[in-house]
This record gives C-alpha cells, sequence and structure tokens, in this order.
C-alpha cells in the first residue's frame, strides 16, 4: 500500500484563490446572450435623386412579432421600410411589400440591387467589384411607392424565439407553423395586417412583389390576404416565376427549355450566322413557334415519331440550340438544363450560371454532365453579403450580433398542396382591381422565361382576364436588374405598372354586362 504524505497549506492557495474567483463570477444572464430583440425599430432620414429629382424619405428598420392563436410571440420578422416624405397624403401613397425566394432567402436581392433607394456596388452588368457597398440607385420606385422589405422566418435577421420556458419548438412544430407552402402564407399574411396597422397604410393601394420562390409566396397571399386580413390589392408582381403549383411535365416541362437554350447560345455567339446577326428579340419569336408547334408534338409522339420527322426536329432543335445534332438526339430530344450549362461551352472548358446563363464557371474536368457550382451565386454572394452587413450596421444604424442570414435554415420545406396559381387566380376573380406582371430574364436557366409565359397562360385558362396580365422580358438572367441597363428599364416598367393600375377616383370594383 502507497503511504499518503501530507502536502502544506500553502500549496493549495493559489487554486484556493481561483476556485473562489469563480464562486464569485457571477451566472451568464440575458444580456450577454446573442438574440435579436422581439419588437424594436430604429428611424434614420435620408435623402436622394431618382430620376433626376430629389426624394426624400425615412428608412425604418426592425424587427416585428408573429404571434400564435394565444397571443404569444412565436418568432420576430426582421424588415425594412421606405417612407417618402416630402409628399403630401402620404398614407395614401402605394404601398409595396416585397419578398424574395428560396424558399430561405433572406429580402436582400431586390433590397440593395432593384427596387430600393441604393443599390449595389457592381458593374454595369452586374459583377462584383470593390469597394464593396452601396450607391444611389437613380430608378428606384420610391419616387412613385413606399416599399417594405420583408424577411420570413429564419432569414435576414428573422428569427423563431423560444417559450415561456426557454425552449424552441421541435423541428416539426417548427415546420408546421413556417417551413411550407401554406404556413409560410398564413402567418405572413398575418404579419402584414400587424404591419399596414401600426404604420396606418389602410388607405394605401397595396401591391405584392415576389421573386423566385417569392412569386409562390406573393401569389397564395394574394388570396390570403383578401380572405383571411380583408386586404385586396391592385396588383402582383411576379419576378423570375416559379411555377406556382401549375403542373409542367413531361413534354411540356422538355420543350419549355428550348427557347431559353436559345436566348442562351444566341448570347454566346452558339448560333449559325443567319439567326447570330438577328436581333434576340426577332429569334426567340420564331423558336418559341419552333416549340409549340413541332417541338412539343414531337416529343409527345415518343417512340411513335417517325425516323424521318424525328431527324427533321433535330436538326432544327441544333439549330436553335447550338447543341449538336448527336447530343439532342442521344437525350431523345429532352435535353436537361444541367447537360446545357456543362455542353454548351466545353470545348472552351467552360460551364454556364443556373440562374444567369452569361456568368461562366471553370470544372475540374471537362467532362460530365453537370457544373461543379453554379458560377452566379457565387459572385452574387460575393457583392451581396459585405454589401448588405455593411449598409444595415453603418447607413440603418441598426446594430446586432446576429449573424445575417442570407439563406437560413428552413427545409425541409413542406411543398404539398401547392395551390397558389389557382389562389392567384381566384383573388383577381374576386377583385376586380388586381392586376399581374410578370418579369422575367431571357438568360434565366433556373426559372426559364417561357415557363413563365406558360404561367400567364394558364393561370386563368378561361382569359377571361388576360387583359389583366402582362409579361415583360430582359436581356439579362434571373436577378435581370443587375444588369444596368436592365435595371432602369425593369423600374420603369414597374414604375408604369402601379399608375396604371390605381383606378381613377370613384371608379368601382366591379365588372360590366
Amino acid at each position: 500500500m502507497k503511504k499518503i504524505t501530507s502536502v502544506p497549506l500553502r500549496l493549495f492557495a493559489p487554486l484556493l484563490s481561483v476556485m473562489l474567483l469563480v464562486t464569485a463570477l457571477p451566472a451568464l444572464s440575458d444580456e450577454h446572450a446573442r438574440k435579436i430583440p422581439i419588437d424594436d425599430a430604429v428611424v434614420t432620414k435620408h435623402k436622394t435623386k431618382i430620376l433626376g429629382k430629389t426624394v426624400e424619405y425615412t428608412a425604418t428598420t426592425g424587427t416585428q412579432p408573429v404571434w400564435n392563436d394565444k397571443g404569444e410571440p412565436t418568432a420576430t420578422l426582421f424588415y425594412t421600410y421606405y417612407k417618402r416624405t416630402d409628399v403630401k397624403k402620404g398614407e395614401e401613397r402605394p404601398l409595396i411589400m416585397s419578398f424574395n425566394g428560396g424558399p430561405g432567402s433572406a429580402s436582400v436581392w431586390m433590397h440593395v440591387a432593384y427596387t430600393g433607394p441604393r443599390t449595389l456596388n457592381v458593374d454595369d452588368e452586374g459583377y462584383p467589384v470593390q469597394p464593396y457597398g452601396v450607391k444611389t440607385n437613380p430608378y428606384s420606385i420610391l419616387d412613385v411607392a413606399d416599399i417594405v422589405f420583408v424577411n420570413p422566418v429564419n432569414t435576414g435577421y428573422s428569427r423563431v424565439l423560444e417559450n415561456k420556458d426557454g425552449e424552441l419548438p421541435s423541428k416539426d412544430a417548427q415546420r408546421d407553423m413556417f417551413f411550407g407552402v401554406n404556413a409560410d402564407i398564413k402567418y405572413l399574411a398575418e404579419w402584414l395586417n400587424t404591419f399596414v396597422t401600426r404604420h396606418e397604410r389602410w388607405t394605401s393601394p397595396k401591391y405584392l412583389i415576389g421573386e423566385s420562390y417569392g412569386t409562390t409566396r406573393v401569389s397564395g397571399l394574394a388570396l390570403e390576404l383578401q380572405n383571411s386580413q380583408w386586404m385586396y390589392l391592385n396588383g402582383v408582381i411576379l419576378v423570375s416565376p416559379t411555377d406556382i403549383g401549375i403542373e409542367r411535365t413531361g413534354p411540356v416541362k422538355s420543350a419549355n427549355r428550348l427557347p431559353y437554350f436559345a436566348a442562351t447560345a444566341w448570347y454566346h455567339n452558339k448560333l449559325p450566322a443567319d439567326l447570330q446577326s438577328k436581333y434576340l428579340m426577332d429569334v426567340l419569336p420564331e423558336v418559341e413557334a419552333f416549340t409549340m408547334n413541332e417541338l412539343l408534338p414531337a416529343l409527345a409522339m415518343g417512340n411513335a415519331l417517325p425516323a424521318e420527322r424525328k431527324a427533321q426536329v433535330v436538326k432544327q432543335f441544333a439549330r436553335y440550340s447550338g447543341l449538336s445534332e448527336k447530343a439532342i438526339e442521344q437525350s431523345n430530344l429532352d435535353v436537361s438544363t444541367t447537360f446545357f450549362w456543362k455542353e454548351l461551352l466545353r470545348d472552351e472548358g467552360k460551364t454556364l450560371g443556373r440562374l444567369d446563363s452569361r456568368y461562366l464557371g471553370i470544372d475540374e474536368k471537362e467532362v460530365g454532365a453537370r457544373p461543379d457550382y453554379w458560377a452566379e451565386l457565387s459572385s452574387w454572394l460575393h457583392s451581396f453579403t459585405p454589401a448588405i452587413n455593411h449598409y444595415i450596421r453603418t447607413e440603418l444604424n441598426y446594430k446586432t450580433d446576429i449573424k445575417y442570414n442570407m439563406f437560413g435554415p428552413v427545409h425541409p420545406w413542406d411543398r404539398t398542396n401547392n395551390e397558389t396559381g389557382k389562389q392567384l387566380r381566384l383573388a383577381m376573380a374576386e377583385n376586380p382591381y388586381l392586376n399581374v406582371m410578370i418579369q422575367s430574364g431571357y438568360y434565366d436557366g433556373a426559372t426559364n422565361y417561357f415557363d413563365a409565359k406558360y404561367n400567364m397562360w394558364h393561370i386563368d385558362e378561361s382569359g377571361k382576364m388576360a387583359d389583366r396580365f402582362s409579361f415583360k422580358g430582359y436581356r439579362s438572367g434571373h436577378m435581370m436588374y443587375l444588369r444596368r441597363a436592365d435595371l432602369e428599364e425593369a423600374n420603369n416598367d414597374l414604375r408604369e405598372f402601379i399608375k396604371s393600375t390605381i383606378p381613377a377616383q370613384g371608379q368601382p370594383a366591379m365588372y360590366q354586362r
């Protein structure tokens, strides 16, 4: 047995001092926790020039709660609200409620690159430049409408909140409350009601604008706001729309890609000389006609398509797409977008961007059927992330240690029961004031422009409301506004849409016999 020797007490003195110090320290309190305030706002005053004229405005940046049926806060949403102040009867000005997509994307893209008073510091084609940051947006629609940019749960600084016991809801509970097509629409409609009430905007003409998945969101919100919040809109703007629940499968899905292929091939000088020498807008109608009248029926016939007819379709497909006849034939006329992004410039060792095919990437290997990464998204995150973080803190004076989620944790997203296209149609039928404008970039391969046209044709298949739909196309991609010329054109299109959808004083919302 080992003998234990005594140790002098003086040797324990340093350890005892440390133990006493640790015991004396207070427990960590809430003030040390990294969390976003549930309900707060910071207001700053600004002045800018839009279309050459001075515009004064305030920017309110803050959070507003989402409540459950018991009146308990379950989440808080971060928003930025721009209100023009140098006008009379400001409460009667149009209000634009703006959402981006993902799902899981912050409301950053349209905020600091499209409609807001400040726009991203990029070159005229939308590529990153340094120093990072923002500059004056001379085309912003703030001259004709006030704008609120809303960040859904877990995007931007928006967050799910702990309950009274300090616990977050389970993943399943969070999905049921926030992370699905219909849950998203329901809680956002409630939130918008509170926002409109707090800011005294009930008498304003109201508009929703959504980009990408945001188009699914605002299509459903149009009806939810009417039926559950009794809030009626003048317009819905769909920027680079998704399918909004309108089925596009089989031959339709395959055929609808070709006009996008043609636009992209034209941009990269891959079409035959006679087509390449034409203006893009003279090429696309020809390709669209071939797509509807020849390619779609050929795809529908499958292996019943006669060999001679198939050869003719393959040849024309190659002519319009910049791809080889062999590649098209081996694809059975069903060329995937991923293959196209890899194949069109394969011989040059470059790949194409998914959301904007003007952007080029470099893969590890030239072989393969899809790009290694999305060149356009890498470019956008390169410029947007530092800009929005700097802008919110320094110009809007909103300071927090919470991370700004460009893309937040919202998955798995419940995509079941997506009937948002039908909901938009019903909202229009119930509300004769409601009009829809669609904006698409010709080089967008994720939500291609011909799919957007297809949506427009099938939201109201009767055609009885056809005059209340409009389509605008641009020579850029998913975020058409990144190209300087399209930033100007697209904002002007928005401005004209807003002006044209505000009825004359006393004009009733009714159908004529």
